[in-house]
């Protein structure tokens, strides 16, 4: 007799419970508020970076003119102009040359300041940075997420990259360092000095940054990759 009415305890409180959440989902309303507060954040819109404000800060700091910069990175000095006016976004082949010139780390132009030990960027949790020419009106080409924002010391600049057919195009960088970069998805086209290669998923590549090189997706369908720049400072 016992035995029989513990498991009818039990059995009670198990059908308590199944109705405490039946009740709890019970309009579709309430579900949908339960499963909006437990869901990831929406991605961030697309962004135009600015580094103007950084370069003319740490220019200025450094007591150099427009002509030191040019000198220094071959950069027209009309151009220089534009990029801390905040009308034009450099690619990143200028952003390491300025980098270099004003003797800073490529990262603090792109993300600011290091003050971590260590960094995670999560899935959803990136800031996408799209490319635009000085016209703000036409793609460079690419758009890229930092996937080591305010790492302190770090001597790699991790990027997960789309590259989108571009109405503009952007001509081959040259700069002090190495870049490895890792095929996701879609084809890229690499243009180093007289050399065209195509890769596709899961080929790799790595060259010297000294060689003339241009990443591009080929045909009309983006490309994804992974793409780790390598400087000496």
């Amino acid at each position: 007799m016992e035995e029989e009415k513990e498991k009818k305890g039990q059995r009670d409180a198990y059908e308590d419970f199944l109705t405490d959440l039946s009740n709890q989902f019970a309009h579709g309303e309430e579900e949908k508020k339960f499963m909006d507060s437990i869901s990831s954040e929406p991605p961030q819109e697309d962004v135009q970076i600015n580094v103007g404000e950084r370069v003319r800060s740490v220019r200025e700091s450094r007591g150099l003119t427009f002509q030191d910069i040019s000198q220094r990175t071959g950069i027209e000095e009309s151009f220089l102009e534009e990029i801390e006016a905040g009308s034009a976004a450099p690619p990143l082949g200028t952003v390491i040359k300025l980098a270099k010139a004003l003797d800073m780390k490529v990262g603090y132009f792109i993300s600011g300041e290091e003050d971590r030990a260590f960094t995670i960027v999560r899935r959803d949790g990136g800031k996408v940075i799209s490319r635009y020419d000085s016209k703000k009106g036409k793609r460079y080409g690419y758009e890229y997420v930092s996937l080591a924002p305010h790492k302190k010391d770090r001597h790699m600049e991790p990027f997960l990259v789309t590259l989108i057919p571009a109405e503009t195009e952007e001509e081959r960088s040259t700069h002090d360092g190495q870049e490895f970069i890792y095929v996701l998805d879609g084809i890229m086209e690499v243009r180093l000095g007289d050399e065209i290669h195509l890769l596709e998923p899961g080929d790799a590549i790595y060259y010297d940054s000294t060689v003339p090189h241009l990443v591009k997706c080929h045909g009309d369908r983006e490309t994804k990759i992974l793409a780790v720049l390598y400087t000496e400072r």
